[in-house]
């Protein structure tokens, strides 16, 4: 295993973590991913932030916001706390997996006959202007272009 930083955050995955930011804020929330700049993502995410008045130092009160999913600049973490072990695995809030079911997501009409199926039958025609012939003015640009030939001298 190896020893990088890497390795080390990886053990508080889906940990509750408090991350203190450069202009004194405090994230906490769910920790889902990081990167090679310490960019972090966290879900469920709520700050604090202490305001101070003025007039007197004595007087400070925490302001709460919540945020839910957010990306944390790498730049501006000053420290990270671990503030709860992940959710138990019993108690998952996503939904459960399953085979689910495929099929096509049209606009809900079903298309005509013969078109988006299986080709017709041998001595069938297929739909008007669907030939095996082009259309005379449908498609492909003026005569002589478009077939390997240069495009005429300006």
């Amino acid at each position: 295993m190896p020893s990088g930083k890497g390795s080390k955050l990886l053990r508080y995955v889906e940990h509750r973590l408090r991350v203190t930011l450069n202009d004194g804020r405090s994230i906490v929330g769910t920790f889902l991913a990081f990167d090679k700049h310490m960019n972090l993502v966290l879900s469920e995410a709520e700050e604090f932030r202490t305001l101070r008045t003025k007039a007197a130092i004595v007087e400070e009160r925490t302001q709460k916001r919540s945020l839910g999913l957010v990306l944390i600049r790498g730049e501006t973490v000053v420290s990270l706390a671990v503030e709860g072990p992940p959710p138990s695995s019993g108690a998952s809030k996503a939904m459960p997996g399953g085979p689910g079911l495929a099929r096509g997501a049209g606009r809900g009409a079903p298309p005509p006959p013969g078109v988006g199926g299986p080709p017709p039958p041998m001595g069938h025609a297929p739909p008007m202007g669907l030939g095996a012939a082009p259309v005379h003015g449908i498609g492909g640009g003026p005569p002589g272009m478009g077939r390997g030939m240069r495009p005429p001298p300006y």
